[in-house]
């Protein structure tokens, strides 16, 4: 029906690196975010987007005007142009495998790297489309820039085919949204958005109105130094004491070993020397009362450990990351009924609605007055150098978001 324009969007985007950084104190976290931030800007004005604009915090806000008569709440599309730190985004040289057969996909820079239909189930649906991958040493980066890619076709079809109604859109591209920082400095005023959409899910025909709930926490272990000739007595080595402490964390709560709606606390980093350690950690779940659970065990596993070490001190700091947008999302619930008529009118006849291990920038967009479920962008396996998407993926994606604009249109 549409000439889509995703594939060779997200060819170009994938190309720039845009890995944001946790240890920066900067937003963006890194400045070669902006690098396709400004190219975004560019093919925006190329469409007719006066208004497209990059702030100097790394967000990117266009306008796509309204050509009904109708009085429309204003809808925004988002994505986020950040890949994540997890796996190196520098020099992805994207491959694409036409027509697939349904054979295990060898990346060729690194033969090691097999992308196995038995480990990927949803490759059993991609018989005859066309399958990107990243060659086997780095990820791809369609988390995000699959959706990203979505968002600019679908803005191309919209401004292209004048007869599709519609009212006001706005889109906005965030910075860092994989170190859990995309929406700290979004204005909210200047999007002037009243209901939103993430684009960042993973399987064709999906959308999550449900994310984790989640907090980060920071464990500060201060041991006593000693030389280790004469050491005896003296010395509480604070990387063994942070050692044991999450040597203590129950495989019950591990990543690894939970699933479904089940939550779970995360070391991701330990450094230090004898005399300080670090252990940083996230908390999940999607109750509010079993995130507080979790960190109550964890303060509970800190102090029971240090009363083996009377002359070092343990500091527990936990942090709010983001909350469950199902508290927000069921108080508008035509967001996600208008997201699943458009995914039918796609071509779901069965859309599937899931809870996210996991969260978005709708996350916390939801609880700043913007209700944001997030709408599949078909990335799979992100986060590493088996990261996969379908060309033809994306173009659904692209026109779930045209018939979503419709839809609000048509109800308005």
């Amino acid at each position: 029906m549409y000439q889509h324009t995703a594939k060779e969007r997200f060819l170009r985007y994938v190309q720039i690196d845009t890995q944001s950084d946790p240890n920066s104190p900067t937003t963006p976290s890194t400045e070669k975010q902006k690098n396709l931030s400004r190219l975004l800007v560019e093919e925006l004005q190329a469409m007719g987007i006066a208004d497209a604009e990059l702030d100097e915090h790394g967000y990117v806000y266009a306008t796509i005007p309204a050509n009904t008569d109708k009085k429309v709440p204003v809808i925004c599309f988002c994505s986020h142009v950040d890949t994540s730190p997890d796996c190196s985004g520098a020099g992805v040289k994207p491959i694409v495998h036409a027509n697939y057969k349904g054979q295990d996909l060898v990346l060729p820079d690194d033969p090691s790297v097999v992308i196995r239909k038995s480990e990927h189930e949803d490759l059993a649906h991609q018989i005859g489309n066309d399958i990107i991958t990243a060659s086997g040493t780095t990820l791809l980066g369609a988390d995000n820039e699959a959706g990203v890619a979505a968002i600019m076709d679908a803005a191309y079809i919209l401004l292209k085919h004048r007869n599709l109604k519609h009212g006001k859109i706005r889109i906005l591209f965030t910075p860092d949204e994989e170190i859990g920082r995309g929406v700290d400095k979004v204005d909210m005023k200047k999007l002037g958005a009243r209901y939103g959409y993430t684009i960042d899910g993973e399987t064709a025909g999906s959308i999550e109105d449900e994310t984790f709930s989640a907090d980060g926490a920071k464990i500060t272990i201060h041991g006593v130094a000693a030389h280790p000739g004469f050491a005896k007595g003296k010395m509480e080595n604070a990387l063994k004491i942070a050692a044991r402490i999450v040597a203590k964390f129950p495989d019950k709560l591990s990543p690894e070993h939970t699933e479904g709606k089940q939550g779970f606390i995360h070391p991701v980093s330990f450094e230090g020397n004898l005399e300080t350690a670090t252990v940083r950690l996230i908390l999940r779940d999607f109750s509010d009362g079993g995130l507080k659970r979790h960190g109550k065990t964890l303060q509970r596993i800190v102090d029971g450990v240090m009363k083996s070490f009377p002359n070092s001190r343990a500091e527990v700091q936990i942090s709010e990351q983001y909350r469950n947008m199902g508290k927000v999302l069921r108080r508008h619930p035509q967001v996600v009924t208008y997201a699943i008529e458009a995914l039918q009118r796609a071509g779901f006849e069965k859309p599937l609605k899931r809870s996210i291990r996991g969260g978005t920038d709708g996350s916390r967009l939801s609880f700043m007055g913007l209700p944001c479920p997030n709408i599949f962008a078909g990335e799979h396996a992100f986060h590493s150098k088996q990261e996969w998407v379908s060309v033809q993926d994306m173009n659904k994606a692209a026109e779930t978001i045209v018939h979503l604009a419709q839809i609000w249109e048509e109800r308005s």
